[in-house]
């Protein structure tokens, strides 16, 4: 593996400590025991088919994309294996929850099934599509979030669901929905884009009738950095898709929200390199620099500048957010065993805990260290670097 401090601005320690990190994470964890799933830990409960592991999945192959090293690709495929039989059924997952969330873990199947052949992956790539025909959705046509949030759409939902369903849609089904997907990001950048500071909300009611959506809009409060970051993620991962489909318009048009929302972030990246919890609130007493959203936005700019979406300018605020968190974020236990901490375990809006968008909810939500949220986006902006 190239040395990271070959490339500019590199630290000459970084990639062995990284390269512990991952090792020390795989080796302490299967499907039933992720070290990386903090949620699923601090439950008790019996792991489940989860967007998390997908993240931290996702990872781990892009390592072995980047390194070839089998260690990389055994390990997911043993991993997803204990989920996925041979006939292809998944354990624990239920197309019927109509979950967003649940199509994530499946973007790695195509990976899975082009580097192994197994047929299971595509058996479980054509069960989780069938998800896809049965998602509710909203009047203007977004996928509900989840069946159990009726005409709501989150951010989070652009990068769980969109990237499968294009690749989906151009490898089995001729892009013959791909323009469905172009509208479903066009809706966002309708409902959900915030015109003085070029930042998306985290969620909208299409009904206007939720307690945290204001009355006029249907928009959430606030603008968390986790959900930038999955949806700037989002654009990225389906615009490398896109490329070769003839859908010239609708891609130029997603490549310039992706320009406009980089922009926009430029502006609130703070002198560490990471960005806030509360992204356009940095002066907020109890606001904290956040690692998952600045992991996820990291990667997403590298990825956008190497692939050509991007001007080169991003590359040096890719890296500079890769560093900060690299600086300011990773460490050791007192064990010695290494850790990211700085990672916001969840939000949502609304649900049985009543989560209602404000400023002090989103600072209520603990912060862990090693969850998947932060740690998989770390290693694909860590691959970015390397390449």
């Amino acid at each position: 593996m190239s040395k990271l401090n070959h490339l500019e601005g590199g630290r000459e320690s970084t990639e062995k400590l990284l390269n512990e990190y991952i090792d020390y994470l795989m080796e302490n964890s299967d499907s039933a025991h992720p070290a990386w799933n903090l949620e699923i830990i601090r439950s008790g409960k019996e792991n489940k088919w989860n967007y998390i592991d997908g993240c931290m999945i996702r990872g781990i192959l892009s390592l072995y994309d980047i390194t070839g090293d089998e260690k990389y690709l055994n390990f997911a495929s043993d991993f997803v294996s204990g989920f996925i039989s041979d006939d292809g059924t998944i354990r624990t997952y239920d197309v019927e929850e109509k979950n967003l969330d649940n199509i994530n873990p499946a973007k790695n199947l195509f990976t899975l099934y082009d580097k192994t052949g197994k047929e299971k992956y595509l058996k479980a790539i054509k069960t989780v599509r069938s998800q896809v025909d049965k998602m509710p959705r909203t009047n203007a046509g977004n996928f509900w979030h989840k069946n159990i949030y009726p005409y709501q759409v989150w951010l989070d939902g652009l990068y769980m669901a969109q990237p499968f369903y294009i690749e989906y849609e151009k490898r089995f089904n001729d892009c013959r929905n791909a323009e469905d997907i172009y509208n479903q990001f066009c809706n966002v950048e309708k409902y959900m884009r915030d015109s003085k500071t070029g930042l998306y909300y985290h969620g909208y009611d299409e009904t206007k009738s939720m307690y945290w959506a204001d009355p006029d809009t249907g928009c959430s409060r606030n603008f968390w950095l986790r959900a930038e970051g999955w949806f700037i993620m989002s654009l990225v991962d389906v615009l490398e898709i896109m490329q070769g489909m003839d859908m010239k318009t609708e891609f130029e048009h997603l490549k310039n929200m992706l320009i406009d929302l980089s922009e926009a972030l430029l502006k609130y990246q703070d002198e560490s390199g990471l960005w806030y919890q509360l992204i356009a609130l940095p002066d907020l007493e109890g606001n904290y620099l956040e690692t998952s959203g600045t992991a996820l936005i990291s990667a997403a700019m590298l990825k956008g500048v190497r692939l050509g979406f991007l001007p080169g300018k991003f590359r040096s605020i890719g890296q500079k957010a890769f560093y900060g968190i690299i600086d300011h974020r990773l460490s050791k236990n007192e064990d010695g065993s290494p850790c990211v901490t700085g990672i916001c375990l969840v939000a949502g809006l609304g649900g049985q805990n009543h989560r209602d968008g404000s400023v002090s909810y989103y600072l209520s939500e603990p912060i862990v260290k090693n969850d998947a949220k932060g740690v998989g986006p770390l290693f694909l902006a860590y691959t970015e670097m390397i390449r």
